[in-house]
């Protein structure tokens, strides 16, 4: 793991009772919690009866702290039908779902919750608290309004910034010094519902979209661990979010990747790490696609915007609207990923390409 600064901890203490009132009844009325009225013992002796919802790989150490904990009786994890991946296209499933099998929970893998019969086996397991860590799909009303503790996200930005389908990326990308995870209470909306708590985390400029959201959600996994007791005590409360202050991603299209060789260097440089592993930074030479893999910018000034040039060291650069980008991996279509020196050895002509 990457090393970071201490990790900031922000969790909403209780207010006093007739505020918390009109929050609840305005802002989060889909969840039966409320503050001083509904709290418990988190404990061993009384487990909460919690359901799981998630499906890729980030989503798994939340699982794991959830079924580690004493306190926790996890009955039930959901998550979407296996698929076909790969060249063979055999049937997989989801990194969730094979975790829980190995912990021997039981799994649920209805392809949608928005009918009424997946809403009555959801409702049979008696849930007093559901977890939803990357599950993909919006929770109905119906859902939202079954759990005594509600349903409870963990989003990896620091809401209400970035909210949507590609926070991390949108972070990386905006140039954001620091992110976070927040942990919020689920309404109907795309993360909009009241943050509980939040841990917020420097990025660094090794970071990738892959590495920081595996960080964040981590984290998120430990934030989980320390707010809940407080939270099912009702010492701990949800606060609602500023949309004035929203700032919104959508999801990622693979041209979303191209290089715009026009751009200053550090953009270009934020971009290939904003979409790595997938769409990556890409570009066209000869016909054929070229994955920038390993790029940093440059504050030399002296190439065109999307020429390549040679420089000192025997390495790789490309002019852009702003800087050098420096090139030290990358991949030709049909090849194997390269490093620059390598790569001009066999494609000696590449020098003073333009590229795009």
């Amino acid at each position: 793991m990457l090393n970071c600064v201490p990790l900031a901890i922000t969790s909403f203490l209780k207010v006093p009772h007739e505020r918390m009132t009109r929050i609840y009844n305005q802002e989060i009325a889909l969840s039966t919690h409320s503050a001083g009225e509904s709290g418990r013992e988190f404990s061993p002796e009384n487990p909460l009866r919690t359901v799981f919802m998630g499906t890729p790989r980030f989503a798994v150490p939340a699982l794991e702290n959830l079924a580690a904990n004493p306190a926790v009786d996890l009955i039930g994890v959901y998550t979407p039908p296996d698929r076909r991946r790969g060249r063979g296209q055999m049937m997989e499933p989801s990194p969730v779902k094979a975790r829980a099998q190995e912990l021997e929970v039981p799994v649920y893998q209805p392809a949608t919750l928005r009918n009424s019969e997946a809403v009555a086996g959801f409702s049979a397991l008696k849930p007093e608290m559901v977890v939803v860590v990357a599950y993909g799909r919006l929770l109905p009303a119906e859902v939202l309004d079954i759990p005594r503790f509600g349903c409870l996200n963990l989003h990896p930005s620091l809401l209400p910034r970035h909210r949507g389908p590609s926070p991390v990326p949108g972070a990386i990308l905006g140039g954001d010094d620091t992110t976070g995870v927040t942990l919020m209470l689920l309404d109907e909306g795309m993360d909009t519902g009241p943050v509980i708590a939040q841990r917020s985390r420097n990025i660094e400029p090794g970071d990738d979209a892959d590495t920081l959201t595996t960080d964040l959600f981590r984290d998120g996994a430990d934030l989980l661990d320390a707010t809940l007791p407080g939270w099912v005590s009702g010492d701990i409360d949800a606060r609602p979010q500023d949309d004035g202050q929203a700032t919104y991603t959508s999801k990622m299209e693979r041209a979303d990747g191209i290089a715009d060789w026009d751009r200053a260097a550090g953009f270009l440089w934020r971009q290939q790490r904003a979409y790595t592993p997938w769409p990556g930074l890409h570009t066209a030479w000869q016909g054929k696609e070229i994955k920038l893999l390993e790029v940093s910018p440059l504050p030399a000034n002296d190439g065109e915007p999307g020429t390549v040039v040679r420089l000192e060291d025997d390495q790789l650069a490309v002019g852009t609207g702003e800087g050098l980008l420096a090139i030290r991996r990358l991949q030709l279509e049909g090849r194997r990923p390269a490093a620059a020196a390598d790569f001009v050895r066999g494609y000696p002509d590449f020098i003073g390409a333009r590229l795009g």
